[in-house]
């Protein structure tokens, strides 16, 4: 499992869904099946304390995660993030699991409770799956890694309201070294096994890196983005009257000399390892599964880790080339409707480099993307109580990635609100080059980050009371990514959407997207593509463009599996609904269903297919 501060971040939901006991049909069961479901009741009220218990037990393993949950226990420490510490929170996880099953009666329990507990059964053995492999991730990479993700939590999500917190923050800076140099000792162990990043992987930790100690303290120029975070806490304080000037430049000169001393020689090692590595690295690299030692067990892990399911690479790849045979007939169809002369291939071109589906490359086209973004997410807002009966709190805001995590053409990306919804859900976009963020797929990419995509399920899923508060904490790609994407059909059905019919190619362009990957991802993981034949076929079936492409097939190289989570989720979640639609004709109620799904939380596909029938049988009783 990657080990950066994002995934944390990225697998906040909630599991809640309460179940009723099953009516029965005589007044002479009713005594008995009353009895029983007291019972349960009571078990699930039993099972439930304890899952309360080890949920904290959990959290103190990540100050970090705790800082994600908007709370400030233990707010001056970074996570162990040695190998050991690893091996601790498996260790605890198998334990509990014995635990549990020692202490409960999985038989007395209601449904929802033994959802819970097979969730959290799941999550164990995952974690004990993934653990054979803990060589296998990279630490350090160009689209998640911790050179970014650490200034990016420090800026983001720790707030800073008194004097404490401050002082706190300092001493975050002080822990770098620490974290960084554990972090460092795994990536030069997995080098040692021949397991390392590919080049480009290489080149974007180092360019990174350098962007975060460039600037000042560290060098000549505009103030860096830590110093200048760095000193608007301070003067944030000043202005809420809770320190004075003098104080004030005291905590600043603390933040600088830890900025200095700690933060600078922490990333100097990072880079220069990376640039001392660079000669082993490959240019144009294969997936894991032939650069690996045993990358084909570690293939098959990811993939079952990222679907949720037991499909071979073989049989992904397959679904994928179907997808793809499919969606190209959608577009197809669409350009005969625009009235384009020409073939796809042309279409494609046609797409990619006409002006009028270009925002401009300045800062006033970076702007415009920004304003247009949030105002396809208003039109959503004002149609999602027609189609959910839960909605968010917390609000979504459209912001520009920080220039230090910047990269042309890399997807675009949502930060978690908090779970009181005092904190809202950002939706990121990378607008570094206007031109790899074509107006067409503008309204897709905002349906699928913000609502009713990621936000929309995960700010639900952590405003949701009365479940375990473990359940708010997993995270599922195929579920959430899954979701994600049928967000963007989901759209569609939607008044005010897709008015343009470029817009819509943008969708189905998003689509194709998604079923290329299951095409690529496997291609080159199981099947020995490199670098150069996945971007040739994603060019081949795709208006992309070519600095997105790169960007992504570079991000399956680093991240093996997680790409495929989206259309097989996606799949699954129109599938179920189908289901219900055919099971339950008139009765059917799309405000249900998607409660059903979003009311369940972050779940294996296997659980979620189970919830969402019991939903169907339920609503055929009612």
């Amino acid at each position: 499992m990657r080990r950066t501060l994002v995934v944390s971040a990225l697998s906040l939901a909630l599991l809640a869904a309460c179940s009723n006991p099953a009516p029965t049909n005589s007044s002479a069961a009713a005594p008995d099946a009353t009895a029983a479901q007291a019972g349960a009741t009571s078990e699930d009220a039993r099972i439930n304390a304890w899952f309360e218990q080890k949920y904290e037990e959990q959290l103190q393993f990540s100050p970090v995660q705790m800082t994600f949950l908007g709370r400030k226990d233990r707010y001056s420490e970074l996570d162990d993030m040695s190998r050991e510490a690893e091996q601790k929170r498996l260790a605890w996880k198998v334990a509990a699991l014995g635990e549990m099953k020692s202490t409960f009666d999985y038989a007395a329990l209601g449904d929802d409770a033994k959802l819970s507990w097979d969730l959290f059964e799941y999550q164990t053995k995952a974690a004990q799956a993934a653990d054979r492999f803990a060589d296998h991730g990279y630490p350090f990479e160009q689209m998640g890694g911790m050179q970014s993700q650490l200034p990016t939590f420090l800026i983001s999500f720790h707030k800073v309201e008194e004097e404490s917190d401050y002082t706190a923050y300092v001493s975050r800076l002080r822990e770098v070294p620490r974290a960084f140099g554990q972090l460092m000792d795994q990536v030069k162990h997995s080098a040692e096994l021949g397991i390392r990043p590919p080049r480009f992987a290489h080149e974007g930790v180092i360019e990174q890196a350098g962007k975060v100690i460039t600037g000042a303290p560290f060098t000549d120029g505009e103030d860096s983005a830590l110093w200048a975070d760095a000193q608007a806490k301070a003067d944030a304080l000043v202005e809420a009257g809770k320190i004075d000037a003098a104080r004030a430049q005291e905590l600043k000169d603390s933040a600088r000399a830890a900025l200095v001393e700690a933060v600078q020689p922490a990333y100097a090692d990072v880079i220069a390892w990376y640039k001392a590595d660079l000669p082993n690295a490959d240019v144009n690299p294969s997936g894991v599964g032939t650069t690996h030692p045993d990358g084909a067990a570690y293939y098959a892990e990811r993939l079952r880790a990222a679907t949720t399911t037991d499909l071979t690479p073989d049989q992904v790849h397959q679904i994928g080339l179907d997808e793809v045979a499919r969606i190209r007939g959608e577009m197809v169809a669409l350009k005969d409707k625009v009235g384009f002369e020409g073939d796809l291939k042309a279409f494609f071109k046609f797409v990619d480099t006409d002006p009028q589906f270009k925002y401009p490359n300045t800062d006033a086209g970076r702007q415009g993307y920004i304003d247009d973004a949030t105002k396809a997410i208003d039109t959503i807002k004002k149609q999602l109580p027609n189609y959910f009966g839960l909605l968010p709190k917390a609000d979504l805001v459209v912001k520009r990635v920080e220039p230090f995590r910047e990269v042309d053409g890399a997807a675009q990306h949502y930060y978690p609100s908090t779970p009181d919804g005092s904190r809202p859900g950002v939706y990121y976009a990378h607008l570094s080059d206007m031109n790899s963020m074509p107006k067409t797929t503008l309204e897709v990419i905002a349906y699928h980050e913000g609502l009713p995509g990621h936000h929309m399920q995960i700010a639900i899923a952590q405003e949701l009371e009365g479940v375990p508060e473990f359940r708010k904490q997993a995270g599922f790609n195929a579920y959430q990514e899954g979701w994600g994407l049928y967000a963007e059909a989901l759209a569609k059905e939607m008044p005010g959407t897709y008015t343009d019919p470029y817009s819509e190619y943008g969708r189905l362009t998003s689509e194709m997207w998604r079923a290329i990957r299951l095409v690529v991802d496997t291609g080159m993981h199981a099947k020995g593509w490199t670098q150069e034949q996945a971007v040739e076929y994603f060019s081949e079936n795709s208006s992309i463009p070519l600095a997105t492409i790169e960007a992504e097939v570079q991000r399956y190289i680093t991240w093996p599996g997680q790409a495929t989570s989206y259309k097989i989720g996606m799949i699954k979640i129109q599938e179920l609904r189908a289901k219900a639609e055919k099971e339950l004709g008139d009765g059917f109620d799309i405000r249900g269903f998607h409660d059903a799904v979003l009311g369940g939380g972050a779940l294996p596909l296997t659980l979620l297919e189970r919830k969402v029938d019991q939903w169907i049988e339920d609503e055929k009783k009612a």
